[in-house]
């Protein structure tokens, strides 16, 4: 009977030690996706973020960079703990586990808080940004950033085109009499945008604040599901890895 229970108990934990092997892999691969979509956002949509006063966003993105490097580095580490049946080596995988869980909070709630406060702030500050950093000495990665939104997501302007009015670049002789910069046009060519006729440029109602807050949004959401769906793999790998845990003898001291 003793041997049936100690053969019982063991064929136990070697099931346990595969389906903790197989969660370790998915883990893994989860891992590099995290990071995968923190990396794209900070990379092809950096230009994007140099119009926003807020870092909360990036804060989002750099935080689901640094948790998917965590979590890639524990897969590893959960396969070797499961594998070598070391309770000390599994203790530390819990822990690592619990942490990237807690980081994961911390990016919804950055990511719930900057929904929360997303339209307000572009209606502050993209419209300043717009008219008075575009085209300006030092302001760049601004210029391009504004260039590209338009572009992009076919609109003029932070409400509406008239905004380029107030343009501090619009005013200036270097605008070479343009109305709207070039970026607003259809069809965009060399001083196209001293015609702001509806044929001409476009005229998008709730201009490029609403195009970019649905973009931001859109952005959120999957950063949010992410987060979710890693956090139940994680929470279901926490449960294999207490009974493998408790299945394992007390290493002698």
């Amino acid at each position: 009977m003793g041997a049936y229970e100690e053969k019982k108990e063991t064929c136990g934990t070697i099931c346990l030690k595969y389906l903790l092997f197989a969660f370790n892999f998915l883990f893994w691969l989860a891992g590099g996706v995290v990071m995968a979509v923190g990396v794209w956002t900070l990379v092809e949509k950096s230009d994007y973020i140099s119009l926003l006063s807020s870092k909360t966003y990036a804060a989002s993105a750099y935080i689901l960079v640094l948790a998917g490097a965590i979590v890639m580095v524990t897969g590893v580490l959960g396969c070797c703990a499961t594998f070598k049946e070391q309770r000390k080596l599994l203790r530390v995988y819990f822990v690592l586990l619990l942490c990237i869980f807690l980081l994961e909070i911390l990016a919804g709630v950055l990511a719930y808080i900057y929904y929360q406060q997303l339209n307000e702030e572009l209606k502050q500050n993209l419209r300043e940004t717009m008219t008075q950093k575009y085209q300006q000495n030092t302001q760049e990665q601004i210029t391009r950033a504004v260039d590209k939104l338009q572009q992009e997501f076919k609109c003029c302007g932070s409400n509406s085109s008239s905004d380029w009015a107030e343009s501090v670049w619009i005013r200036s002789r270097d605008a070479n009499g343009r109305m709207v910069p070039d970026s607003c046009c259809k069809t965009p060519t060399e001083l196209c945008g001293r015609r702001d006729h509806p044929s001409n440029i476009y005229k998008v109602e709730g201009g490029c604040i609403t195009k970019l807050e649905k973009f931001i949004l859109d952005h959120l959401k999957i950063i949010g599901a992410v987060g979710v769906g890693i956090a139940c793999v994680q929470i279901i790998g926490m449960v294999f890895t207490c009974c493998l845990y408790r299945s394992l003898k007390a290493e002698p001291y």
